[in-house]
């Protein structure tokens, strides 16, 4: 293949492949010269331009299949006009030539094909520039037109149409040739023709004026007549022609009307036009009266739908603006339409009508109008349902008789009613919210409108009406329940009328199936109201028989609507509909046989259409209750439906008796019993084969009950299918339900029965017959296939055979298919190779002998069916037959239809075999690509096909795809060409089969399939707007088309607009009406965004703001035209090929639609995606300083905080608007950037956030939606943005503040308002949801203002700013002091604890196990009612958290000093209300009698159980903030001394606390829960070391013997600990689990592991700040215990801080200590100086041992490694000098300890390192002054020589920095300290060591000025220290100073230079050195 790429055709390498080959090819190298042309050198091409010219006119007579000429010509075209275009006159009459042949044999064909397709090319191409040999070639043509064969027809006509398109206005001459010679062709047999012609003329008529003039209404009748027995691609190619020429003809183009005078037709004539053919179709107005009746008068229903189409074209093509000016006049028309006796002849047709009428208006209305319009539109429709109510009225009231015709007229405004209605409902609900000013506006009366329709006479119109009314409710929610009481009320008032039961009913019953799509619900006693209200009904109807059925029905119907409400409604009144579904049916045989003999038929009538109402309810309450079927339901439900299946059986003698009328109240009462059972048995969907008997003949009044019931997706308006048919369907289903559980007697008893059924039945009977009976067995082996159960013994297995194969070689295609399917599934069933075989055998040898279609047909699908269910494996061996004869078959040139078939099969198999067909790849290739090289484009089924194999194959080849091997590459780039040339096919089918190709291709082989390519032609196929190959595009590609994409569109000129792919996707949203496209569309435009948005920012955000900022009265302007003014600037910096233009003409007719709520709501979404990707991309985004240095750094960077404006703006204009889901997405959205910026800080203003200058806008976004009539989900989202915002910081101005917090302090109120406020439009669980979120909010806020409250009271106190100078004022002006925040919350506070305690309470009760569930109070908590407990579960759920902190930060700072009757003065005035907030209230007690004492120990309980209960198993999707907030409120509540009190004294909750946190600890990793949990613990532990000391302290006061003292604490005497009740226990093994999972080194069982990798690394910050924490609380247990139980736990506490110790102190650079390593000092500093371990004889001996082997631990660890990292000495050294210090008795006289505390200082000494020289001496220092001689004396006999030999080196090694001088300094002061010890006879002696070395410091005068900093600080220290001494010790000193004069002379210099400098600089005296402390304390002082 890769020979084909090259500018010239190469000969050579096409003469080397063989025959088969060639075509592929040649047709590759026309694929890439198509490609290659447009882009190459144009002196390149005209060099080669002449053998290029003779290659591809000879390619011309090698007659080439349809794509290759379709290339060919474009090709030829495209290089005349890049090249030169000389000899373009020659080429064109050697094709005219081509034409002119009379050879009129088959293989001369394609030649002439190709030469015709070249004309057209070149026309096109290059139009007028050929316009002198027009007319001879217009003639050649259209001549030829006359003798050609249907595949030339249409090729010449797509010529003429690009000869048209090409030559525009010039071809006038002759436009009325073509048309003469055109026209004639609509009705051709062949519908390619037809597509063709419609095309041709749909050309022809933009310029020829005579087409929408003179001949319009020939047109008309033409396409009428085109349409009878079309398929739908002439549908859609002639109602295309038919719609634009109507539109035309009504509003011609100038450019035309200029030219000649034209007459136009006026609106009322083009209408007239349209609807003849709608109601008259094809025949026209030429026909007799006679040849009518023949016909039978009924339209052909093509026309009627090809009709129905066009005058959507018609509309569309007028546009937007034209509809909204004459919609009135249009839906008159229109609903004329429907009235007309012609179109509802017969019901089916009626209903068939209606669908026409409704998909006319759905599609003009719902897509072409913006909102403000469509409110208009539902005004006129609202007026003409009102014009027709009044009408039917004045007739149904006349009852003198003299209006005759009344009873047609009713019967005709019934369908208009049904139509209007239902496009009323649906333009309300898709305008949501917005549609609130039609209810409002008293003047349109909406309401009073339809609900008058509901007591129109006919069915029809009152269910469309209760439907309307349903879409009324889901619309605006808050109407809902007013409808309901409205309707409830009428239906009391009206009960004597039939109708208005009958309607009210229906309305009730449709709002109550309404209620699922209302988040909110309806309040629960709606409930009850309904039951009375039916069970009324069903009581009364037996008074009045006039009533009787009415009532009966509008009863059941209630009952069944009631079951939708759910469980928690059905619960309660389960018992009664039990009791009324037992009383319908006779309760026993013998009732039922008296029953026969009584009654009339009316009676039976009421007492069918009663059973089928139970039933029915029945059916509804199994669908919508499943958790409600336990056994015992199910029990009682069995009854009445055995009975009801008896009584089937007796239905036809009664029947007999009274007459045939009842039998559709008795196929009812079937249908409802069938579908009970199948529902029953279990919930299954039904395959049904094709519903083609009765599609579009749905309607509402075939069913009643479905006005009730979910509709399925995809449908606008529930159409359930007439009552015939529903009855097989359900019986279809239910026997396949039922077969599996019947025994193999009976089954084959049926199958039987089925066989003579078919044979008795004749003509079309027979196949309607088969058809229903090949379903149920289809239904039936499907099911045994589900089942996993057999068919059955042979006799069985035989009847069904014969069975099935009997119709393999029906005519019926339909049943051949079901024929073939059942075999297959038999096959699947019986599973027997040998059945399996004799199958296939039987269907080979048929193929083999056949030669008729149908049976070559039929037995093809049923070798596919055999494998397709016995799968690759089992029908292995049959392969090679069944692709060999398949393959055979699919050549058969002669029949399409087998080819289809065939290729069917095929694709099926090689779908089925998976890699074992990998060996029949290529030839199936080949064939495949061959076919498609030669099948006509109008064999689309054929193509279809071929597409389906195709792909089939690339998923058989699959991975291997990838590879290079020669057989890869060949099959590569064969699935490449076959996908090009599908893709180019015009049936939108075949393109998405290929789009599907490519897409497997790109996942397999992803670096050799250019997707980028398919994006221009998908955009060019959203702007035809073909729904359907766009759904096929917008959902796989999303992934895979990203950047590449708008590239790879400028190159190829495509027009999109400047918005690119998503702003057409965005627009495309509101226009289009289907939802499944729609939630495509948001689909790939979410991968897009995910994939581009963070790139190019600025542009997504522009097209989010663009959509939120059009508001709903701009009805047509632009999506774009906001984005224009600001992209002038950068249109300059555009390339030229990116400046794309818009569609030109055609798009100005097409005005954009401003965006609706639904596509704004879906762009607020979009934005807060985009903040979050932001979020996950770069910091950068949300930092200013950082984004505008980028910004500098790079133009193109683009960062979100740079729109932060924007954003604001966004979110702002979201949140107030209309629409409740847009103010819900705008809340969210504000909530997003509140929480992402709130820290940003601004950089040109230090101490200020860049949110601060936005918090006006907040609060004006925030203030609506606490408006009084809000819905609970917008306050409750309000209250969480409020409290977000007030505790984000960023409020600075006090005003704001006071704003926001006002808006809480409202809502607070309404809280308090309690349960069971008057008026209740929602259910009771949305005002829990409303009041809780209140409380959260001020929970969070409580939680922040305590929170800054605290740091500023831990801050030091600032000293006030200087007030004398004014003008640095303005620093603090904005800042808010520290406790404005808490004095907002103080005063709600009283209210605000005792609700959230309310709350808490509520939500303990609620967490409770269903087993305590008898424990609830009965009549609900503080916020919730028992009835709506579910849901009201998740609303605690959501907000106990912060609550629960609150209350326990409360509690710490006041609370358990208050009891609750000091706050009753507060509420008293809540307590007048009977149903206000009770709190800790048993019924009937009163709430103040409890002691205060008591009601703190119920609150601990509450907080307490509340906690443990959710950390004991917080569930895996809990946000990490309720975990916090628990913990933290566990840890702010032991802050305080009660709590702390009431966890010690019961030591078992401590224990079970932190069973829980351990357990806690094993679930939830992140390590600020861990960090948390340590805080806890640690205050756990300090409140039993308080409750211990404050134990022992009574006990030394009562003084008794001081071992009782000494027992307490825990381990007693024995010293043994209790798991499970020993609090050190619990302690110990929950910080063994911290310590383990980040020094997993420290646990043998870990590191002894193979999984454990030993890593050293170093810990990070939040692991050492763990394990710091850990080692602090560890250190604190010995404190817990008897000093038996010390002993217990200090091994393992000392080992584990010891080697703690060894793992953190490593060297850093810093010096810095880490937090372990002084936890861990702190820790041994607190265990060696325990009290009582040392005083208590018992253990005396223990601690001793204990003492040493952990400092010789300590020693051995501190001995430097090579391996490790270098140990820190300091802190090492710090731990021996503890030991040291503290537990001197222990250690004396161990000689083996002293030599190594000794080594370790030597080491320290010698140390190259000065900062462990200065840490060294220091810690020297703190030995040498200890009390106990015994221990310091050995250490100074030791070191002391080596600290003053180190002294002295440093008179040749000044110090050089302040280091170095520091550690000298610490030297000297040693010295001096020995000094200072020293006996007064040793002093001389100690002295000559310490003067010389201090004089030796000393600099002379000249060297003094050179000197370094660190030196001459060392001389001034020097001289200090020698001025000191002297006077200290006169005698020695003068000694010493005498037995050397040369230092005397040396001192006296340096005290003369040093007074002489002090004398001149008084000013600037420097600080005595001694005072340079040293630069880095130790965090903790350890001495």
């Amino acid at each position: 293949m890769e020979l084909a790429h090259s500018l010239l055709l190469n000969e050579e390498a096409l003469a080397q492949i063989t025959e088969a080959k060639r075509p592929v090819f040649i047709f590759e190298w026309l694929r890439f010269l198509d490609k290659v042309l447009v882009a190459a050198n144009k002196t390149d091409v005209k060099e080669k331009q002449k053998k290029l010219v003779e290659q591809l006119t000879g390619l011309i007579s090698s007659s080439p299949g349809p794509p290759t000429r379709k290339l060919l010509a474009k090709n030829l075209a495209a290089l005349y006009s890049i090249g030169d275009t000389f000899t373009v006159f020659q080429t064109l009459d050697k094709c005219n030539d081509i034409i002119r042949n009379k050879d009129d044999t088959a293989a001369y064909l394609p030649t002439k094909l190709a030469a015709v397709a070249c004309v057209g090319a070149f026309y096109e191409k290059m139009g007028r520039m050929l316009g002198s040999a027009f007319p001879e070639t217009v003639n050649n043509l259209l001549k030829s037109l006359k003798s050609a064969e249907s595949q030339g027809r249409s090729e010449i006509l797509m010529s003429l149409q690009k000869v048209l398109s090409g030559l525009g206005g010039a071809a006038a001459s002759s436009h009325r040739d073509i048309y003469k010679n055109a026209r004639s062709l609509l009705t051709d047999r062949s519908m390619a023709v037809r597509c063709a012609v419609a095309k041709c003329l749909l050309e022809l008529q933009n310029e020829a004026v005579f087409m929408w003039t003179a001949e319009l209404e020939n047109i008309a009748t033409l396409c009428f007549k085109a349409l009878e027995n079309s398929n739908y691609g002439v549908r859609v190619a002639v109602s295309k022609l038919l719609g634009t020429v109507m539109a035309t003809a009504l509003m011609p183009k100038q450019a035309t009307v200029m030219r000649q005078n034209v007459k136009r037709a006026t609106f009322d004539e083009v209408l007239e036009l349209m609807a003849t053919g709608f109601l008259r179709g094809g025949s026209g107005f030429l026909k007799s009266g006679g040849e009518m009746l023949k016909v039978g008068g009924s339209v052909n229903r093509e026309v009627r739908v090809g009709v129905t189409q066009a005058y959507v074209v018609f509309v569309t093509t007028l546009g937007g603006q034209w509809l909204e000016r004459s919609f009135a006049t249009f839906l008159s028309h229109v609903l004329d339409l429907v009235s007309h006796p012609r179109a509802t002849q017969t019901h089916v047709e009626a209903v068939y009508s209606r669908r026409c009428v409704s998909f006319i208006l759905r599609a003009t209305v719902g897509s072409l109008l913006g909102e403000k319009a469509q409110i208009a539109a539902a005004k006129e429709i609202c007026q003409a349902i009102g014009k027709q109510m009044k009408a039917v009225e004045a007739v149904v009231n006349d009852t003198s008789g003299e209006n005759k015709s009344g009873a047609a007229d009713i019967a005709a405004s019934q369908h208009v009613m049904v139509c209007a209605l239902q496009e009323l409902g649906s333009l309300v609900q898709s305008l949501n919210a917005t549609a609130s000013p039609l209810i409002q506006e008293a003047s349109i009366g909406l309401l009073e409108i339809v609900t008058s329709v509901l007591l129109h006479p006919s069915m029809a119109a009152r269910l469309a009406a209760a439907w309307c009314l349903r879409c009324v409710a889901v619309a605006l929610p808050f109407q809902l329940t007013p409808f309901l009481d409205r309707c409830a009320e009428r239906l009391n008032n009206l009960k004597t009328s039939p109708e208005a039961v009958s309607g009210y009913s229906f309305a009730m019953a449709a709002l109550l199936g309404g209620v699922h799509q209302c988040p909110l619900g309806i309040p629960h006693a709606k409930g009850k109201m309904v039951v009375s209200i039916a069970e009324d009904l069903l009581r009364t109807a037996a008074q009045n028989s006039r009533l009787s059925l009415q009532r009966t029905q509008a009863g059941w119907l209630l009952l069944g609507a009631l079951m939708t409400l759910g469980p928690s409604v059905v619960r309660y009144h389960l018992p009664k509909m039990l009791l009324l579904w037992r009383n319908v049916f006779p309760r026993s045989l013998k009732e039922l046989e008296a029953e026969k003999a009584r009654g009339d038929s009316f009676t039976w009538q009421v007492t069918l259409e009663g059973r089928a109402g139970a039933l029915c309810a029945m059916r509804s309450f199994v669908a919508h209750c499943p958790e409600l079927l336990t056994e015992d339901v199910i029990r009682k439900l069995m009854t009445p439906i055995e009975c009801a299946m008896t009584m089937m059986s007796h239905i036809p003698s009664v029947m007999k008796a009274h007459g045939a009328h009842l039998k559709a109240s008795a196929a009812m009462v079937r249908l409802r019993l069938y579908d009970i059972l199948i529902l029953n048995n279990f919930y299954f969907t039904l395959l049904q084969l094709q519903p083609n008997s009765a599609s579009g003949s749905g309607a509402l009044e075939h069913d009643p009950s479905s006005i009730y019931l979910r509709i399925p997706a995809g449908e606008a308006v529930p159409g359930p299918l007439p009552l015939g048919v529903s009855v097989i369907d359900a019986s279809v289903a239910l026997f396949g339900v039922v077969f599996p559980h019947v025994s193999y007697k009976h089954r084959l008893q049926m199958l039987d029965h089925f066989a003579e059924c078919v044979k008795q039945a004749k003509g079309v009977r027979q196949q309607a017959v088969q058809l229903n009976i090949f379903t149920a067995v289809l239904s039936a082996l499907k099911g045994l296939a589900e089942n996993k159960s057999t068919l059955g013994p042979e006799e069985v297995r035989k009847s069904a055979l014969t069975l099935v194969m009997g119709p393999l070689d029906n005519p019926n295609p339909i049943l051949r298919c079901a024929a073939g399917e059942a075999l297959g599934r038999m096959a699947q069933v019986v599973g027997e190779a040998t059945f399996i075989a004799r199958m296939a055998q039987y269907s080979f040898d048929k193929l083999k002998s056949a030669r008729d279609v149908v049976s070559r047909t039929g037995h093809s699908l049923a070798l596919g069916c055999l494998h397709r269910y016995v799968g690759g494996i089992g029908s292995g061996q049959h392969l090679k037959t069944s692709v060999s004869i398949l393959l055979a078959l699919a050549q058969d040139g002669t029949s399409p239809e087998v080819q289809t078939w065939s290729l069917h099969s095929l694709a099926l198999i090689v779908d089925s075999s998976g890699p074992m067909y990998r060996g029949y790849v290529e030839p199936t290739l080949s064939l495949v690509l061959t076919l498609l090289l030669t099948v006509p484009p109008s064999h689309t089924e054929v193509h279809q096909c071929l597409g389906r194999c195709l792909g089939a194959i690339i998923t058989t080849v699959g991975p291997e795809l990838q590879g290079n091997g020669a057989t890869t590459s060949t099959i590569r780039s064969s699935c490449l060409v076959g996908c090009a040339i599908t893709q180019d096919h015009s049936d939108s089918l075949v393109q998405a089969a290929a789009i599907s190709c490519l897409q497997q291709l790109h996942m397999f082989a992803p670096r050799h399939v250019n997707l980028s390519s398919l994006v221009p032609s998908l955009c060019v196929s959203i702007e035809l707007f073909h729904s359907l190959i766009f759904k096929l595009y917008v959902n796989p590609f999303a992934p895979g088309v990203s950047a590449r994409t708008d590239i790879h569109c400028r190159h190829q000129g495509v027009n999109i607009t400047e918005t690119g792919l998503e702003g057409l996707l965005f627009g495309m949203l509101d226009r289009e009406t289907d939802r499944k496209l729609c939630s495509d569309i948001h689909d790939t435009l979410g991968h897009m965004l995910s994939s581009l948005a963070v790139e190019k920012l600025s542009h997504w955000l522009m097209l989010c703001k663009d959509v939120l900022a059009a508001s709903s009265d701009m009805s047509t302007a632009t999506l774009l035209s906001s984005g224009k003014d600001e992209e002038a600037e950068k249109k300059d910096e555009m390339d030229d090929d990116t400046m794309f233009t818009t569609l030109g003409e055609e798009d100005k007719s097409k005005p954009f639609v401003a965006p609706r709520w639904a596509t704004r709501v879906f762009a607020a979404d979009c934005l807060c995606r985009i903040i979050n990707l932001c979020e996950n991309a770069d910091q950068a985004h949300f930092d200013l300083a950082l984004a505008r240095s980028a910004k500098l750094r790079n133009p193109t960077n683009d960062l979100l905080v740079l729109h932060l404006s924007d954003l604001i703006r966004m979110a702002f204009m979201a949140a107030t608007d209309h629409s409740n889901q847009l103010r819900m997405a705008g809340l969210q959205a504000l909530e997003d950037i509140i929480k992402k910026f709130a820290s940003v800080p601004e950089p040109e203003f230090p101490g200020h956030v860049i949110l601060e200058q936005y918090q006006a806008n907040v609060g004006a976004a925030l203030r609506p939606a606490f408006s009084q009539d809000t819905p609970s989900d917008i306050i409750a989202k309000a209250c969480q943005v409020c409290s977000t915002w007030i505790g984000s910081g960023v409020v600075s101005d006090l005003n704001d503040l006071r704003r926001v917090h006002n808006l809480l302090v409202s809502s607070l109120d309404k809280v308090q308002a309690g349960k069971g406020s008057s008026s209740q439009l929602y259910r009771e669980s949305a005002t829990t949801m409303e009041k809780l979120a209140v409380l959260k909010a001020w929970a969070e806020v409580y939680v922040v203002a305590m929170n800054i409250k605290k740091e500023a009271e831990s801050k030091p106190k600032r000293a006030i700013k200087n007030t004398d100078d004014d003008d640095d004022d303005c620093g603090t002006i904005d800042e808010l002091p520290p406790d404005s925040l808490i004095t907002l919350v103080q005063p709600e506070l009283p209210t605000l604890s005792r609700l959230w305690l309310a709350a808490l309470k509520d939500y303990a009760l609620l967490t409770l196990p269903a087993e305590f569930s008898s424990q609830l109070p009965p009549d609900g908590g503080a916020f919730y009612t028992p009835e709506t407990i579910d849901t009201a579960r998740l609303h605690y759920r959501n907000s106990w958290a912060p609550i629960l902190h609150a209350v326990a930060l409360w509690l710490n700072s006041t609370g358990f000093t208050c009891s609750e009757s000091t706050e009753a003065a507060a509420i008293s005035g809540l307590q007048k209300r009977s149903t206000s907030v009770n709190l800790n209230q048993a019924s009937g007690a009163v709430g103040s009698a409890k002691s205060l004492p008591e009601i703190n120990k119920d609150r601990m309980h509450l907080i307490l159980g509340v906690s443990i209960q959710f950390l004991c198993s917080p569930r895996p999707e809990e946000p990490i903030e309720h975990v916090t907030a628990c913990l933290q409120a566990l840890h702010t509540l032991l802050d305080s001394p009660y709590a702390r009190v009431h966890i010690a004294e019961d030591q078992l909750i401590g224990v079970e606390l932190l069973s829980v946190l351990h357990r806690l600890l094993l679930t939830w990793n992140p390590s600020s829960v861990q960090l948390l949990v340590t805080g806890v613990v640690q205050q756990i532990v300090r409140a039993a070391q308080d409750y211990l000391q404050e134990k022992r302290n009574t006990l030394n006061e009562d003084d008794m013997e001081k071992e009782a003292c000494t027992v307490l604490g825990e381990g007693g005497d024995s010293g043994g600990l209790i798991p499970g009740k020993s609090l050190v226990f619990a302690t110990m093994e929950l910080l063994m689990f911290i310590l383990v999972r980040h020094m997993p080194h420290l646990s043998t069982k870990v590191s002894d592991s193979p999984s454990h990798i030993a890593t050293k690394t170093r810990l990070s910050e939040e692991s050492a700040r763990l394990v710091a924490a850990t080692v602090t609380i560890l250190s604190d247990l010995p404190s817990l215990c008897s000093p038996a139980g010390c002993m217990t736990i200090l091994p393992t506490i000392l080992f584990l801080v010891a080697r703690i110790l060894k793992d953190t102190a490593i060297k850093s650079a810093d010096n810095q200590v880490p937090p372990p390593v002084s936890a861990a000092l702190q820790g041994i500093k607190s265990i060696v100086t325990l009290s009582m371990a040392k005083t208590e004889a018992g253990v005396q001996k223990q601690w001793t041992a204990l003492i040493r082997s952990t400092l010789a631990c300590i020693l051995e660890y501190s001995q430097p490694e090579d391996s490790v990292p270098t140990p820190d000495e300091v802190s090492m050294l710090t731990a021996i000098a503890l030991f040291l210090w503290s537990a001197s008795n222990e250690i004396i006289g161990v000689q083996s300890l002293q030599n190594g505390c000794m080594n370790r200082f030597k080491n320290a000494l010698n140390s190259c390192d000065p900062w462990v020289q200065a840490k060294c001496y220091q810690l020297l220092l703190s030995v040498f002054q200890h009390s106990n001689r015994a221990l310091s004396t050995p250490y100074i006999h030791s070191l002391a020589p080596i600290v003053v030999e180190k002294l002295k080196a440093v008179e040749r090694n000044r110090p050089a920095s302040n280091i170095e001088l520091l550690a000298v300094q610490e030297g000297i002061k040693v010295l001096e300290t020995l000094v200072a010890l020293g006996e007064e006879q040793n002093r001389v002696q100690l002295l000559a060591l310490l003067v010389p070395t201090l004089i030796s410091y000393l600099l002379d005068e000249n060297s003094f000025a050179s000197a370094s900093s660190a030196s001459k600080d060392l001389h001034e220290f020097a001289l200090q220290n020698l001025m000191h001494i002297g006077p200290l010790y006169p005698h020695a000193f003068k000694t010493v100073m005498g037995a050397a004069p040369e230092l005397k002379v040396r001192l006296e210099t340096a005290v003369r230079a040093s007074q002489a400098s002090k004398a001149k600089a008084a000013a600037r005296q420097p600080a005595p050195a001694i005072h340079s402390a040293p630069t880095i304390k130790l965090k903790t002082s350890f001495f």
